[in-house]
């Protein structure tokens, strides 16, 4: 009895990495281990940098209160600080939206919390 290799899900496995494939520049986009090569490391990429940007928006919002807070005479870590010792549970993404966007509302927290 003959092997049976079944081409058909081998050809529509590396079809699927080829489609994933379209748009690279040059051999990345039409050599099969180019592109699956390609393709493998730009999905190692995307699944570490989904991490990494919550890490970065973090960052980005605690500068924004920060310079916000410093402003009225406080420091980032002690306005948490008092946030926390009042009960006050907002968190960075929201604060730093009020500070960047409703500035009298950021300067009602931080009078409330002084």
């Amino acid at each position: 009895m003959p092997r049976a290799k079944n081409a058909v899900a081998s050809r529509a496995r590396r079809k699927k990495m080829m489609k994933s494939a379209k748009g690279y520049w040059g051999r990345r986009k039409n050599v099969w281990t180019v592109a699956k090569n390609a393709v493998e490391k730009g999905w190692s990429y995307a699944y570490r940098d989904r991490r990494n940007k919550k890490r970065e928006f973090r960052k980005l919002w605690i500068t924004r209160i920060n310079a916000a807070v410093r402003e009225h005479g406080l420091s980032y870590s002690v306005f948490m600080h008092k946030l926390k010792e009042n009960d006050i549970d907002i968190n960075r993404k929201v604060l730093a939206d009020l500070a960047m966007n409703d500035p009298e509302a950021f300067a009602d927290i931080v009078k409330k919390v002084n």
